[in-house]
């Protein structure tokens, strides 16, 4: 028997609990009887369980034995497909791979013969049909042969030796195809042309003939005119884009370029049994460039020809009956040479036929007219398709198109003026005036706004006139010399100006920077161009700086003279040239500024040979010192010459006196640098100072007339800084020790606002002894 479980002793133990008072057999015998009870209940519920359990177990035992036997059956009949049906099936199948590879190999086999069939048919009837002169029939055999002969060639695995002899056959067949077609060809277009490979002249070119057969149709022909069977069978055989291109190629080389180029060349038809022939006859030019519409009519000539007797047909692009896919002639050829000849229109006519001037611009609408009834003709003959070409826009811009050619004029005229000699001069007074015609007056708009300023000015500001007027010339240009093309060059600003004023506002914008351009241009070339001969010509040095003062003087007012005439695009603030000014003045100053240092360098290596005019008691020494005063003196004459009359008179005074200052330095700083100078010395030395001191005005002549020239040469202290110091050194040089302190005055005197006391006590040290009068007159130097 099973024990009991814990949850029953559980039970029994809170039974057993309740009942302590009771007495122990009771409690025991009770306690038996229940356990008794509860072994029954539990035994039961095995007993039930076991019941249930066993028939399961029975059926499973049942479902084992089926396995069993089932696994025996299949293991048997597993044996016997192994042993019998796998061989009856593996040569069923081998049985049918080679059925099916043989069905195979015959299916290809006969697909091979009947291409080889349709090969050789097709060989046949090209032919039957090129004997017959039916050349797009034997064009489409030919091609329905070359298909036959791809489609084989493309079978791999299936090569046959044959097909390398078809290759060839089919090859020699189209050969032979396109030399008949190119025979029919040449009979039907036939050129004649000149000996030699290149046009060189109009005379080359008439050697060129056209003829084109008009031969008509006989009845016994295909439907449509010969040249269309002919044409036709290139498209079918692929060769109508070579052909049109070689026919456009010549086309264009001695035909249609020669017409355009050559204005005395015309195309002259001339009509033969069953031929039209088409060739050049000479005329005399009337002009240097041939002339739009003259050169339309003409191309036109040719065209229409060839539309009429050749390109008039409408072929069949692909080689087959499809509507779809028609091509016509003319349109094939036009986008072949079309874009060549535009070109060759603009380049070689339209752009000589620009207008000179704005005047003539209203009269290029002929020129416009006549283009766009070129281009419409081209279209109604199919040469042409879509819109207006780039000829027509080139023609109808022409307003862009003159502007550029105008500036681009401008330009290249102020280039060659830059370019040309400046040693060319003319003379400038404050009278000259650069020589334009007279500005038209401003607009209605201008005028009442400059009346009502001056009526508010009249009615608010007292006459503030200074008593004192200044000269009519105060603000005008000093007389000088500059060059012609420097004056032609401002001319050519001006009269641009002027006619930018009534141009178009495009063409005026374009004008007005043009004109800028050209004294940016000056700026860039003038410099570089000229540049040896301004460092090595001290006159051609003067001319340029008058030069780009003469310009910067007119760029002062130039844009304020035109401000309110040109476009209002440019009328705030934009139409001037005043911020070139500084430039041009700068680049002028420069350029002198370089030959006065050019200048200075040659005076002082003049006055080097002088050997420091020391020890002039030797009669070598005073040779060298005589000849180097002598040579400074010839150059600054000779500058004084080749400057006369060419530099304004203040900047000439200027320029001679700072040379002649530089000369006067040098020979003082040589002087007051001597330790020694006897009496002998000093009074050699005394001699030359008096040379320079007399013929040292001498040099200043800058005006022609020699009476007025006294002027300048008595002015000779306000342009030469050390004049007077000059002086005061040749008094000091045959002065005695009292005359020197008399003139130094306690520093108050002539001497001492031209020496400083250092340089006045080594002077009194080298020309005097040391003796006690020497000492007294040295302490009083200070």
């Amino acid at each position: 028997m099973a024990a009991p479980s814990p949850s029953l002793v559980a039970a029994v133990l809170a039974h057993s609990g309740r009942l302590e008072k009771e007495d122990l057999g009771t409690r025991i015998a009770r306690l038996s009887r229940r356990v008794e009870e509860l072994k029954g209940e539990v035994c039961n519920m095995i007993n039930k369980k076991y019941n249930e359990f066993l028939p399961s177990m029975q059926s499973a035992e049942d479902l084992v034995s089926q396995v069993d036997s089932l696994s025996s059956n299949i293991d048997l009949l597993k044996s016997r497909i192994e042993n019998e049906v796998q061989q009856d099936l593996n040569v069923a199948v081998a049985e049918f791979t080679e059925l099916k590879q043989q069905l195979e190999r015959d299916s290809l086999v006969l697909s091979v013969l009947k291409q080889l069939q349709e090969f050789d048919t097709a060989i046949k009837e090209y032919s039957t049909a090129l004997l017959e002169k039916k050349y797009v029939a034997a064009a489409r055999h030919l091609e329905k042969a070359r298909s036959s002969l791809k489609m084989l060639e493309s079978r791999k695995g299936f090569e046959l030796k044959v097909l390398k002899a078809l290759g060839t056959e089919l090859t020699v067949q189209t050969q032979n195809m396109l030399y008949h077609l190119g025979e029919e060809w040449r009979q039907m277009v036939l050129w004649k042309l000149p000996p030699s490979k290149e046009i060189s002249s109009a005379e080359t070119v008439m050697q060129t003939e056209l003829h084109l057969c008009t031969m008509p149709l006989k009845e016994d022909q295909i439907a449509g005119p010969p040249v269309a069977s002919v044409l036709q069978a290139f498209a079918v055989l692929g060769e109508l884009h070579t052909r049109l291109k070689l026919f456009g190629q010549l086309l264009l080389k001695y035909i249609l370029k020669p017409l355009i180029s050559y204005p005395s060349l015309r195309p002259l038809l001339e009509e033969q049994p069953d031929t039209v022939v088409l060739h050049f006859e000479s005329a005399e030019p009337n002009l240097e460039h041939p002339s739009p519409i003259e050169v339309f009519g003409k191309i036109s000539l040719v065209l229409e020809v060839l539309h009429t007797h050749l390109l008039n047909v409408s072929l069949d692009e692909c080689g087959e009956n499809d509507k779809d896919s028609k091509v016509v002639l003319a349109e094939m050829l036009g986008d072949m040479v079309w874009e060549e000849v535009s070109g060759c229109l603009i380049q070689e006519c339209l752009v000589y036929s620009i207008p000179a001037n704005s005047s003539k611009l209203e009269q290029y609408i002929e020129v416009i007219n006549s283009t766009e009834e070129f281009e419409k003709s081209l279209k109604n003959m199919g040469f042409l398709k879509g819109d207006a070409t780039d000829l027509l826009k080139y023609a109808r811009n022409v307003n862009s198109h003159f502007a550029n050619k105008r500036c681009q004029d401008v330009i290249m005229a102020a280039r060659k003026l830059m370019t040309s000699e400046i040693h060319n001069t003319v003379k400038i007074t404050p009278d000259s005036s650069v020589a334009i015609p007279k500005l038209p007056d401003p607009g209605a708009g201008d005028n009442l706004k400059m009346q009502k300023a001056s009526k508010m000015l009249h009615n608010k500001l007292i006459n503030l006139e200074n008593e004192t007027k200044l000269s009519q010339h105060t603000f005008s240009l000093p007389t000088c010399h500059i060059s012609v093309s420097v004056e032609k060059l401002m001319e050519l600003a001006y009269q641009t100006l002027l006619e930018a004023t009534t141009s178009t506002d495009q063409c005026c914008i374009q004008l007005f920077y043009s004109v800028r351009n050209i004294f940016h241009l000056f700026y860039d070339v003038v410099p570089i161009y000229h540049k040896e001969n301004l460092q090595k010509l001290p006159q051609l040095a003067a001319i340029h700086h008058n030069n780009c003062m003469y310009i910067a003087h007119h760029l002062l007012t130039l844009g304020h003279q035109f401000r309110y005439r040109l476009t209002n695009i440019l009328y705030d603030g934009a139409a001037t040239f005043v911020d070139l000014v500084p430039g041009f003045r700068r680049l002028g100053m420069e350029c002198f500024l370089a030959q006065m240092r050019v200048q200075k360098g040659e005076l002082l290596e003049r006055l080097s040979s002088a050997r420091n005019f020391s020890n002039m008691d030797n009669e070598e020494n005073y040779s060298a010192a005589n000849k180097a005063a002598r040579q400074v003196l010839h150059q600054l004459k000779r500058l004084g010459k080749v400057w006369q009359d060419v530099l304004p008179v203040n900047i000439y005074c200027k320029a001679m006196g700072t040379l002649l200052n530089t000369a006067l330095s040098e020979i003082i700083n040589r002087i007051t640098a001597l330790e020694d100078i006897s009496a002998e010395d000093a009074d050699r030395l005394h001699s030359l100072c008096r040379i320079m001191l007399e013929e040292g005005p001498l040099v200043f002549t800058p005006l022609l007339e020699e009476n007025k020239n006294k002027k300048y040469q008595e002015e000779v202290p306000v342009y030469v800084q050390k004049w007077m110091m000059f002086k005061e050194l040749m008094i000091i040089l045959q002065a005695n020790l009292q005359e020197i302190v008399d003139r130094w005055a306690d520093g108050k005197g002539p001497l001492a606002a031209e020496f400083s006391p250092t340089e006045v006590k080594s002077l009194i040290r080298a020309l005097f002894q040391n003796t006690e009068r020497r000492a007294a007159a040295l302490a009083k130097i200070k």
